[in-house]
């Protein structure tokens, strides 16, 4: 098999199952891997020749998605570190302890590497944009509206982890703080670094923009369980979808969406497309990876694995860096010690770990981007934000019953829509543990940021007026674009 280097550099590996950010390595011919042919230097000029090398390109925009400094690990690592489910045992500030108690700045390490890391991956997006606009005749004309399709996929994934980390919470004012530069076109040197901050409500209209037009033009489905779980696809473009307007407060918009994938009545199920429904969520996270509840996930492989401080499962569970927050949701008292997701843990000198991700080294966990239990409590939430308390509690009891099957809700619980929205913000604390999202969940509601503490180490309350309530801009990008400060 041979890898080639395309422009920009991205590695390949084709073959029908052996594509994106991938793969399992018997997916493809073993003696091929193993004794690899030279690798080629493609330039520019030539990039778009052929449909392996437009395939490279693909694989590329999944690969960059993947860095160790996006959702290979560090995203991850930093999200839950700033929230308060864990406790920093360490102080390494190569793992994420500025994160935890609240002290990044500009120069710090994940604030420049994060940064140039989703933008990276948005600049490949854009150049197979561009590239298969002026190549239209390479591969057939459906190859290129998906491939199209994919690119504006991960460019709104991208624009949407680093525009709820940079900028102002979308709900304190519509979107009317300044955003992030909206990098739409093809960049191969800095000749067009200089570039204003668009508003918060510009960046997320184009992610719904490229999220509408990606869902339009992805297939229904793929040929194997591993590509519906690791590439994008009609559903993956819609269960985004409800993330976004999620964060937005556009709850009437979450439902729309939701109810293209989630059926009207319990099991729900996607009735099109990939048929996602609920799974065995212990299988999910340690013998099924590619089940129908994974809609998007980070797969690692032996040859292509995030390892080291940028590994989530390394840094939270091998290396014994961050123990489960005892005052955080793993000592609520809701959650029932015969709950299911109650196994993701060990104990080691006299705390909890969280095991979610237990593979041993060189911890070949997939992690998850997107799970149909999140577009069920996005869908739960908008439905109690919107007055539908029935729905939203149908809802919010499949996901804990899945977990939980003699669960039963107090009725104080659920009695009042400030209740149930209050019940599936906890009930989001507890299914999404360890996946990347309480602190946005925090800072999309404008709550603070807890303050936390071991008998060693502590950290600050972030109130939502603190300037460090969101990431600073990194010096980098301050130096270099002299309009991203007008």
């Amino acid at each position: 098999m041979k890898r080639v280097h395309t422009y920009p550099t991205v590695r390949r590996i084709p073959g029908a199952l052996c594509v994106g950010l991938l793969l399992t390595i018997s997916s493809c011919d073993d003696q091929t891997l193993l004794n690899p042919a030279p690798e080629t230097s493609i330039s520019g000029a030539n990039a778009f020749d052929t449909p392996d090398r437009i395939l490279g390109l693909v694989n590329g925009i999944y690969k960059s998605v993947k860095s160790g400094n996006f959702y290979g690990g560090n995203y991850y690592i930093y999200t839950e570190a700033r929230g308060e489910e864990f406790i920093n045992r360490t102080s390494n500030t190569f793992t994420a302890f500025e994160a935890w108690n609240q002290t990044l700045n500009s120069g710090s390490n994940f604030v420049a590497g994060f940064w140039s890391a989703a933008y990276t991956s948005i600049n490949n997006a854009n150049i197979l944009i561009k590239g298969l606009t002026d190549n239209p005749t390479k591969v057939s004309a459906a190859l290129t509206k998906q491939y199209i399709a994919e690119a504006k996929f991960l460019r709104a994934l991208s624009y949407y982890s680093l525009v709820t980390l940079y900028a102002r919470p979308y709900n304190e004012n519509k979107g009317t703080s300044p955003g992030l530069p909206l990098r739409l076109q093809a960049e191969t040197n800095t000749a067009n670094n200089d570039l204003k901050r668009s508003t918060v409500a510009e960046v997320y209209a184009q992610i719904i923009k490229d999220l509408d037009e990606a869902e339009a033009d992805l297939p229904l489905n793929y040929a194997s369980a591993l590509l519906n779980t690791t590439r994008a696809h009609r559903n993956t473009a819609i269960a985004l979808k409800t993330r976004v307007y999620l964060n937005s407060g556009n709850y009437a918009k979450v439902i729309e969406e939701a109810k293209k994938i989630v059926s009207t009545g319990a099991p729900f199920a996607a009735s099109s497309g990939v048929a996602h429904k609920l799974q065995n969520i212990v299988e999910i996270f340690t013998t099924n990876y590619t089940s129908t509840e994974s809609i998007l996930s980070v797969p690692m492989t032996e040859l292509d694995n995030v390892g080291g401080q940028s590994s989530f499962p390394y840094v939270y569970n091998a290396n014994s860096e961050y123990n489960l927050n005892p005052t955080g949701i793993w000592g609520d008292t809701e959650w029932k010690s015969t709950d299911l997701r109650r196994t993701f843990a060990r104990t080691a000198s006299g705390v909890q770990f969280l095991t979610k991700y237990n593979k041993p080294s060189p911890f070949l966990d997939y992690l998850p981007i997107i799970r149909y239990s999140e577009v069920l409590l996005n869908y739960a939430e908008a439905a109690a934000r919107t007055g539908d308390v029935a729905k939203a509690t149908e809802l919010l009891k499949a996901v804990r019953n899945r977990s939980d099957a003699a669960y039963v809700f107090p009725a104080s619980a659920l009695e009042t829509p400030t209740a149930l929205v209050n019940t599936i913000l906890k009930e989001r604390r507890i299914e999404l543990l360890g996946e990347g999202f309480r602190s946005n969940d925090l800072l999309r509601n404008l709550l603070p940021l807890p303050a936390k503490a071991s008998s060693a180490l502590s950290a600050p309350e972030v109130k939502p007026t603190d300037v460090n309530y969101i990431l600073p801009l990194p010096n980098v990008e301050i130096v270099t674009n002299k309009k991203l400060l007008d």
